[in-house]
């Protein structure tokens, strides 16, 4: 009968093992951000890129700025797209591979993904500061990876699709880029997915992401025109890029009429946009149809703009 006991105990531990853990609840504030939302049929040719890692593209507070470097092994000149990461401007880093960002390198474009100075690191405008070093970097180095800068399009998911915009609205004559980083290329096209277009907007109480953005901009006096600032909606005038944008109807951060603002806004500036919405779509947790929607949507928009690569 002794022994009875230590059996039964290994049963209700074998048992509380098989229990399943509750469900964790989502993460409004801090969602994760997965760049795997751009699909193409099974019958897109499969791209095998040429990786060059760890770039160092800037040396800011303290720190070396870097970036990866997919090059299409290709003799003539290719696109690039520019990848800014999301993480409310505060958290995670460029994707450590390409492997989510297949859709794009099939289509022939080469890829570049940057790491940005985070809240913690510094504040508003650094990170934006940093995209745009990033674009000087290319042109720097177009002809070492072959990027054609004819095409250089700017690419992020949430605050990576705020960055995106920024990069790719802010005017030539400006009081935000650092001296060593004016010289830059002519942007050809922006992505922008779920990304912040008003950032002052999320400064006011009700906000999913106003923790962030209050950290991210600071305290100081100039705060609210310091967010003006940094709001892309600022900088919507005739001449911008062709801007891609999508973003989910349902999305519980960044808010969903932030994106038809912004798609309404420069439609009246004669700006060639397209607002993809995701029906029911949360923040970037796209389905697999979602996906292949969205793909052939920007296959499209490509097409209409003339910036297909050459397969």
């Amino acid at each position: 009968m002794l022994m009875k006991f230590p059996v039964l105990l290994l049963l209700s531990f074998a048992a509380l093992a098989r229990t399943p853990a509750p469900p964790q609840q989502p993460d409004l504030q801090h969602p994760p951000i997965n760049p795997e939302f751009i699909a193409l049929p099974d019958t897109a040719s499969k791209a095998m890129p040429i990786e060059h890692k760890n770039i160092t593209y800037l040396h800011a507070s303290g720190a070396d700025l870097q970036l990866d470097v997919y090059q299409q092994p290709k003799v003539k000149p290719t696109p690039v797209v520019i990848y800014f990461h999301g993480g409310a401007w505060w958290k995670n880093a460029r994707p450590n591979s390409a492997s989510g960002f297949h859709s794009l390198l099939s289509m022939g474009f080469s890829l570049v993904t940057v790491d940005y100075r985070l809240t913690g690191v510094a504040r508003a405008p650094a990170s934006v500061q940093d995209a745009r070093c990033a674009l000087s970097w290319v042109k720097q180095h177009a002809a070492e990876y072959n990027f054609d800068l004819d095409e250089v399009i700017v690419f992020g998911t949430s605050s990576g699709g705020h960055l995106a915009l920024m990069a790719g609205m802010l005017p030539a004559n400006n009081s935000v880029d650092l001296p060593e980083c004016r010289n830059q290329p002519k942007i050809a096209a922006i992505f922008d997915f779920y990304g912040i277009s008003d950032v002052k907007e999320l400064l006011a109480n009700g906000f999913t992401l106003k923790r962030s953005a209050t950290n991210w901009i600071g305290d100081a006096p100039d705060a609210a025109a310091l967010a003006t600032q940094m709001s892309p909606l600022s900088y919507v005038r005739p001449g911008l890029p062709p801007t891609f944008i999508v973003h989910g109807d349902a999305d519980p951060v960044v808010p969903y009429e932030q994106s038809v603002r912004l798609r309404d806004a420069l439609r009246a500036s004669k700006v060639p946009v397209e607002l993809h919405t995701v029906p029911g779509g949360q923040h970037g947790k796209f389905s697999a149809e979602q996906s292949l929607n969205i793909g052939a949507a920007l296959s499209k928009f490509l097409e209409t703009n003339h910036l297909m690569a050459e397969q």
